[in-house]
């Protein structure tokens, strides 16, 4: 199969740094764009396109012909879970994978979400766990999962799902729990928390991206959770960023709310593992050093 492939979402958190894998990997990325570019590098090549405008994404993909697919775009920006723009988002990726495959397709892996689950059952496994999440985010992240793959198998396109969980690392966006809290402590300033009894499951952006190359080569199809595995209490997080950056002020717990009831959502990591075989490079510890020291530059203090 061709080492071209089309990506979008590419300059998003998660997608700059599967374009980077990709790269590596020997992949000649074509990366659909929503400006500002990304920095031009050896091996990728950007097109300017609104993923909204389904005529331009059509003549596109008739002009083009790629085999090979991985789509991470989506709204996430503020009030992301109940926002109605979860819904143009399912309907341009059903459009995005129709013109795939008319024009050839032959391999694709979207972006899914630890959201899609029901946080009730606390640990959450592939194809066990019931895809039931109170909120629109989640149930249209579900809903596309579950036509697609239904599309994919009915027109023999080899369809992968990433089931991403918490994401940490370089260039996350500010207002986010982890670089909110590094930011304030290296500034020296309040930090406002939730309470940070929750164990959640977290993974630095570089391993997810690792991961999503790694499952997007393998012969794995289906759904596989890209997550740690292993629960960590957010108030373990907190106290871990103050003693790497050597903060001794105020720490407001409860200063925030949290966004939902249950105490534990951890995801089931054995498929990632065992089967597609990937080992993440970084532990919470290291990660969140290599994390900070960015932070720590990208701020110069």
């Amino acid at each position: 199969m061709s080492k071209k492939v089309l990506v979008t979402g590419g300059t998003g958190f998660v997608g700059r740094n599967v374009v980077n894998e990709l790269i590596s990997h020997g992949y000649e990325v074509h990366s659909l764009v929503y400006p500002p570019f990304a920095q031009e590098q050896d091996g990728l090549i950007q097109y300017e396109m609104n993923l909204m405008d389904y005529s331009a994404v059509n003549k596109f993909l008739s002009k083009h012909n790629f085999e090979n697919l991985i789509h991470l775009a989506w709204y996430v920006g503020a009030g992301c879970q109940t926002s109605e723009y979860n819904l143009d988002w399912v309907a341009s990726s059903l459009n995005l994978l129709k013109q795939f495959k008319k024009n050839g397709g032959k391999k694709v892996l979207f972006s899914g979400s630890v959201s899609e689950y029901d946080y009730t059952y606390g640990y959450m496994s592939e194809n066990i766990t019931p895809l039931n999440n109170e909120y629109l985010y989640g149930k249209c992240k579900a809903a596309l999962y579950s036509i697609a793959e239904t599309f994919c198998k009915e027109n023999n396109i080899e369809f992968k799902w990433a089931r991403l969980f918490n994401i940490y690392g370089p260039n996350e966006r500010e207002a986010r729990f982890v670089p909110a809290t590094i930011i304030s402590m290296l500034k020296n300033e309040d930090v406002k928390v939730s309470t940070c009894l929750k164990f959640q499951d977290y993974l630095h952006v570089e391993d997810v991206a690792g991961g999503i190359v790694k499952f997007f080569d393998s012969s794995v199809d289906g759904v596989v959770n890209i997550c740690s595995g292993i629960p960590v209490q957010l108030r373990y997080i907190v106290d871990k960023i103050a003693g790497l950056t050597g903060f001794h002020g105020n720490i407001l717990w409860g200063a925030i709310p949290t966004y939902f009831n249950e105490t534990v959502v951890v995801g089931n990591n054995s498929r990632l593992k065992n089967e597609v075989a990937y080992e993440p490079k970084y532990s919470l510890d290291s990660g969140l050093i290599n994390t900070i020291a960015w932070w720590r530059k990208y701020l110069n203090v």
